[in-house]
């Protein structure tokens, strides 16, 4: 039987879980680069196969953000540069904090998607952790993470698959939640042979 204390605390994950939201308009307050660690050290407790662990990090703050900013727009044609580089620029350098979540490429299929999927709970994980203490996230996987300019830049290896970008700050508009349909509905139960 769980403790009083163990269905506390299995409220508050179901409330994260059900509240959480991804954040797109950001407050421009910086966050501690020791209170983002401290996230990470939270959302490398995901499950992980053998204990394979499968990601690294990079994270851009302060002037890094410039760094991140340039790497995106490096991968803009030069149309998109021109009709959109400008915004984008501002937009990503104003976002306190981006984190890219790496992970090694197994060649075997099985311990790709084992590791993949890891990198997928540490995701969730980050962004859960990052929303009880008030910091909403976006997880992006835009077309820059794929092109070979911007792994370039971000210095990503041949044989590493870039899992996400993560946009990190105190929320600056907080969106309505989106419905979700009732499991039920794409439930199949098998109950016998």
């Amino acid at each position: 039987m769980l403790s009083s204390e163990h269905t506390e605390a299995a409220a508050s994950i179901v409330d994260a879980i059900k509240e959480r939201r991804s954040i797109r308009l950001f407050k421009n307050d910086p966050i501690p680069n020791e209170l983002l660690l401290e996230l990470l050290n939270v959302a490398i407790w995901a499950p992980t196969h053998g204990n394979r662990q499968p990601w690294r990090f990079i994270l851009y703050t302060g002037e890094g953000r410039f760094a991140f900013a340039n790497a995106v727009i490096g991968t803009y044609s030069a149309e998109e540069k021109e009709k959109n580089g400008a915004t984008r620029f501002e937009y990503f350098t104003t976002i306190p904090a981006h984190l890219l979540i790496v992970m090694p490429e197994d060649p075997r299929q099985k311990q790709w998607e084992e590791d993949f999927a890891a990198a997928c709970c540490l995701i969730q994980n980050f962004q859960l952790a990052a929303w009880e203490k008030g910091i909403g996230v976006v997880w992006k996987t835009n077309n820059f993470i794929f092109d070979p300019r911007f792994r370039e830049a971000a210095r990503i290896q041949p044989g590493e698959k870039i899992v996400g970008a993560l946009h990190i700050g105190y929320p600056g508009l907080v969106p309505e939640a989106r419905p979700r349909k009732p499991a039920e509905e794409m439930l199949t139960v098998i109950e016998s042979s």
